[in-house]
């Protein structure tokens, strides 16, 4: 059935869209696949297995690229960047050159590295922390992601607090991304931040920012399960029966640009999974000689349903 749906460029143009680059406000870097996780809906199939980390000259290439073009926020990613050895120094050095700086985290090797002297370095630096928090359900969180990890999570959570992440007044950001633990489409984000906000409250007294919720994207390790469960052929006719023609002005395409882990051009870390280089063309950072990116054309295939299903992914 999934082969019978329109492709994602034929859905736009019925729609009489297009996605197109507008000004680049956002610097995606990816650190590498390495993770203490090996998740089942990880669209990277990162892993405790993988040797792929940005070594430090592309972390250099990358500061250099922040402080030629000022984009307003650069999000740090994996894998589990705090696993790359060059974290601390890429927040060391491109904070005082961005607006905004963000590290997205499983939780869990927060808890793993039991060591306060990252922690300082993001506070110090007023790093927004985007945590990885699949689902209140300790079973279901800990069957998607590994034994043990809604615990360290929770622990991870309480230390953050602890830190003064989310705690009013600190300005220190700390969001939560929930996820769906099947082949199905994620609840409201509004009634998924409520239910987030009162049971870790009352549970835990652990308190956030914003919780966002976003559907799985089939690619990588949960496209192969997918697969292999009979549930890719449903999956896809759900995410184009959802399509959501007011997600795409929104979506972060159009306004980021990311960064591979060894220094390759793509329009999302989402393309990044399916080998669809920027502009289709396969560029190196330190090839690149201007900031401006307006206009040009985006890499897109069936996954970027998964984008605009529902309230989308922004």
């Amino acid at each position: 059935m999934a082969d019978t749906i329109p492709s994602f460029l034929e859905t736009l143009e019925r729609h009489k869209l297009t996605l197109h680059r507008r000004t680049t406000e956002i610097l995606q870097v990816n650190l590498g696949l390495l993770c203490n996780q090996a998740c089942k809906h990880c669209h990277l199939d990162a892993g405790p297995d993988r040797k792929e980390i940005m070594d430090i000259q592309t972390v250099r290439q990358v500061i250099d690229f922040q402080r030629q073009c000022s984009f307003k926020i650069v999000d740090i990613t994996g894998g589990a960047p705090e696993m790359n050895p060059n974290l601390v120094y890429l927040v060391e050095h491109i904070s005082g050159i961005t607006d905004t700086v963000m590290l997205r985290s499983n939780l869990s090797v927060l808890y793993d590295l039991k060591d306060d002297s990252l922690l300082s370095v993001l506070k110090k630096n007023k790093v927004t922390i985007v945590s990885s928090f699949p689902s209140l359900d300790h079973h279901q969180t800990d069957s998607q992601r590994g034994k043990g990890i809604f615990d360290k999570s929770i622990q991870a959570l309480i230390m953050l607090n602890q830190h003064g992440y989310g705690q009013e007044g600190t300005g220190l950001t700390l969001n939560l991304v929930s996820n769906p633990t099947g082949a199905y489409l994620p609840s409201s984000q509004k009634a998924t931040e409520k239910r987030y906000r009162d049971i870790l409250y009352k549970k835990w007294k652990i308190i956030f920012n914003n919780t966002f919720s976003f559907a799985n994207m089939p690619l990588g390790r949960f496209k192969d399960w997918l697969l292999r469960s009979g549930n890719y052929d449903d999956y896809m006719v759900e995410l184009h029966k959802n399509f959501n023609p007011c997600a795409v002005t929104g979506l972060m395409c159009q306004n980021l640009i990311s960064v591979s882990w060894d220094g390759f051009l793509f329009d999302c870390d989402f393309n990044l999974a399916a080998t669809l280089y920027k502009n289709n063309e396969k560029t190196h950072i330190s090839q690149v000689k201007t900031c401006s990116f307006e206009n040009d054309k985006i890499a897109m295939d069936n996954h970027c349903y998964a984008c605009t299903a529902g309230s989308g992914f922004t």
